[in-house]
């Protein structure tokens, strides 16, 4: 990853959207130099061709009265060179001395704005100086144009086309200052006041406001790149550099710099780029950090950066340009937004496991949300005239990108669910959970789903986009969800078979049951997605293990407090017959004691449920019991040797059921 900074450059391997000149080349060392550094003397004029001061020596006055104002060279010779520009069809001429004596004024001109140490002072200098350089264009223009005058003024076209030159590297230079990052904070520090209004624009007012249109709604204003000022000489030099034909110069300079400034402000969050390999390769520890910060780069390109750039075009681009910033801010976006979904391409390459699937599906929301602030900007620019044409193309294939991208990260997020329906599949461990408690995947799967359902409207766009069904549902995520948990209730059916007691088993499985219960009951959104009819399903199963459970368990130990024909024979009671019952009845509750108090109910209310449903059984057959054969047996040893428990020990034996403790009977007396 290259986190160094490039300085902005005034060239570009951006296409432009906006000229139908060939490309220039603009570098700051190749923009112009033959014609700087060739044709030029260190002053910049021409080889050959008269000076200011040569021109003055033949008798045209320079006028200079040492007010700062421009030369009167410019100004005098102003009215000409505008009659000449308007009336060249009809026939209209000019001297062609008046050329060369125009073009040394506004190269003598430029040269004094070199060397000022502030160009732009409040002076109107800086207006006027635009103003001749903008003259010299067009009259560059007039002279190529017609072939008749460019040899009548040979020797003056050549003059006025090489100043041209210099102005326009001139302003090349000044364009490239204002910028530069640097130039942006100084200005932002020192707010001179502004010479290059237009407009009546404020020199204290925000320029860079959310315009009423739907590419601003519901976004906080954007932090301005520069102040008014610095906007305002940014419009004025673009307007003449376009006006005279440059550009392509003008707008890959401003292209770079603003992508470079785009990218100086990703980093700044913290982003940066990586290759594919680069990314396929990090651990998920490390890609999961590089995906919330890709969001939040993401959502800050989106939401600010976008508007940002979009109303710097709209500025420093208006008027009759307003379709070049157009043109320029979809070349921008798009070039930045093309650097931001490689990485989710990378993403969507990467091994799918469950633990992604929440940071995939953030990902996918935030690609989802710049669509529409996409179509915004698109209906901003739905009236563009055919030859900003390129900047709806622009435009229309990023939506496409983004379309794409939202697709792969989609089928992956949809993907990584289902691998959560393999890794069920595939948990068939051999060894039970110690006392019937809660198994880690029932665990594991209720988390998952209930943080899954958080997501659910999300997901419910995937599956309909990426998973559909034919079972005929409303909801294809919500039907995935019920596979999931039919699924994970098979699972756990296979599992509580590992248990040799068939009462356990039957515990393990209202553990579970109870505990998905539960968890759907606790979630909102779960439980919606699922729906009553699955929460009846589940509680008619848990009673059906409860019945399972005191039925393999309690039904025996009632059988022997019943008198079933065996304890009392026409009226007697049969004594050796009492005596075993009660030895039964002992020994039954010792192991269900010892053996059941080391089972787990960890849910206190199912804990409390299934004590109070065995007590409310047990415990009154044993007092009946006892009432009736108690006297059997002679007052002392005896008694003692068979009458064991009493109704209340009875009763505190099923207090201490499923605690996880083991103990025995003996143990507890």
């Amino acid at each position: 990853m290259d986190s160094r900074s490039q300085a902005p450059l005034k060239s570009s391997s951006f296409s432009s959207a906006t000229s139908n000149k060939a490309t220039r080349e603009v570098d700051r060392n190749l923009s112009l130099g033959a014609l700087r550094h060739g044709d030029h003397d260190r002053r910049g004029t021409p080889a050959g061709a008269a000076t200011w001061e040569q021109i003055n020596e033949e008798g045209e006055e320079e006028d200079d009265d040492g007010s700062g104002e421009p030369g009167p060279g410019v100004s005098a010779l102003s009215g000409e060179i505008d009659a000449f520009i308007a009336g060249h069809d009809a026939g209209v001429s000019i001297p062609e001395a008046t050329l060369e004596r125009f073009a040394a004024a506004v190269e003598q001109e430029i040269a004094q704005s070199e060397k000022a140490r502030d160009k732009w002072a409040a002076d109107g200098k800086g207006e006027l100086l635009l103003a001749a350089i903008a003259r010299v264009g067009a009259l560059a223009s007039v002279l190529a144009k017609n072939t008749e005058a460019s040899a009548k003024y040979a020797s003056g076209a050549h003059r006025v086309t090489a100043v041209l030159h210099h102005a326009m590297s001139f302003l090349e230079d000044e364009f490239h200052a204002l910028l530069e990052p640097k130039a942006a904070d100084t200005c932002k520090l020192a707010r001179r006041p502004a010479s290059f209004e237009q407009g009546g624009h404020e020199a204290d007012r925000c320029v860079l406001r959310p315009p009423d249109n739907a590419a601003h709604s519901a976004h906080a204003e954007p932090t301005q790149p520069y102040p008014p000022e610095t906007v305002d000489r940014l419009r004025s030099i673009a307007d003449t550099m376009v006006g005279a034909g440059y550009v392509t110069e003008c707008t890959q300079m401003f292209l770079v710099a603003r992508r470079n400034a785009f990218d100086a402000s990703l980093r700044a969050l913290g982003y940066e780029k990586a290759s594919i390999e680069d990314v396929v390769r990090m651990t998920w520890e490390a890609l999961e950090t590089e995906i919330a910060t890709w969001i939040k780069a993401f959502r800050h390109t989106i939401r600010k950066g976008f508007t940002t750039e979009h109303d710097l075009c709209a500025h420093v681009f208006a008027g009759r340009h307003a379709s070049v910033g157009r043109a320029i801010f979809a070349d921008l976006a798009r070039c930045v937004m093309l650097n931001l979904l490689n990485f989710t391409e990378a993403v969507a390459m990467t091994k799918r496991s469950a633990e992604k699937l929440f940071k995939v599906l953030d990902m996918y929301e935030s690609i989802r949300d710049a669509s529409p602030v996409i179509d915004a900007f698109l209906s901003v620019s739905a009236n563009d005239e055919p030859a900003a044409g390129c900047n709806s193309d622009a435009l229309t294939d990023l939506k496409a990108e983004i379309a794409a991208a939202r697709s792969r990260i989609g089928e992956s997020a949809a993907s990584i669910f289902c691998e959560l329906e393999s890794s069920i599949r595939a948990d068939a461990g051999k060894q039970p959970v110690p006392g019937g408690a809660v198994h880690p995947l029932t665990r594991y799967v209720m988390n998952y789903l209930k943080y899954t359902c958080e997501y659910n409207s999300t997901l419910e766009q995937v599956f309909r986009e990426h998973r559909r069904r034919d079972d005929g549902g409303d909801n294809p995520f919500a039907a995935q969800l019920t596979d999931v948990m039919e699924l994970l209730n098979t699972n756990l059916e296979g599992k509580s078979r590992l248990y040799k007691d068939p009462a356990l088993s039957n515990i393990f499985l209202m553990n579970n049951g109870r505990y998905m219960l539960q968890k759907i009951r606790g979630s909102p959104e779960t439980n919606a997605m699922l729906g009553e009819t699955w929460a009846r399903k589940q509680s008619t199963n848990l009673r059906q293990y409860h019945k399972n459970y005191q039925r393999e368990t309690w039904n025996r130990v009632l059988t022997l407090l019943r008198d079933d024909g065996v304890l009392t024979v026409k009226g007697h009671v049969q004594k050796p017959q009492v005596k075993d019952r009660f030895k039964q009845f002992n020994s039954a509750m010792d192991e269900i004691h010892k053996t059941q108090g080391a089972w787990v109910v960890s849910d206190e209310q199912l804990q409390s449920e299934l004590r109070v449903s065995i007590a409310a059984v047990v415990v009154p057959a044993y007092r009946s019991f006892l009432g009736r054969f108690a006297q059997t047996f002679s007052a002392g040893r005896q008694t003692e040797k068979y009458i064991k428990l009493s109704g209340e020990d009875v009763e505190g034996i099923i207090d201490e059921l499923f605690d996880g403790n083991p103990s025995s009977m003996t143990r507890r007396r």
